[in-house]
């Protein structure tokens, strides 16, 4: 599956009230790390049932970005029951990721 987009208007629906948790990918267009962390992101996406992935755009959802202290991008993001539960900061390895979702595998 891909990462879903996701922003305001889908945000309670989608992460706050998820059954499992979310991955957030707090990121932008014109950022590198961004850019090199993307396909991490798509293919634990695609690879990984027991997490959601999303990605929101913090040029298109600032207040979503603001909300979460995104003031430095990448920002990766683990919300559980509407709390984050884990977040980590920078273009990290993919061993870095999955060590954020790993305790969630059941």
């Amino acid at each position: 599956m891909q990462p879903l987009t996701i922003s305001k208007e889908n945000f309670d629906a989608e992460v706050m009230k998820s059954d499992k948790p979310v991955l957030l990918d707090f990121w932008a267009p014109w950022c590198g790390p961004c850019r090199m962390i993307g396909p991490i992101i798509d293919e634990i996406a695609r690879d990984v049932d027991y997490v959601k992935v999303g990605k929101v755009n913090v040029d298109d959802d600032p207040e979503l970005a603001a909300a979460f202290g995104a003031m430095s991008i990448p920002l990766l993001v683990v919300v559980k029951d509407g709390a984050v539960v884990n977040q980590v900061l920078g273009a990290v390895p993919k061993e870095s990721v999955m060590e954020m979702i790993t305790p969630f595998k059941v």
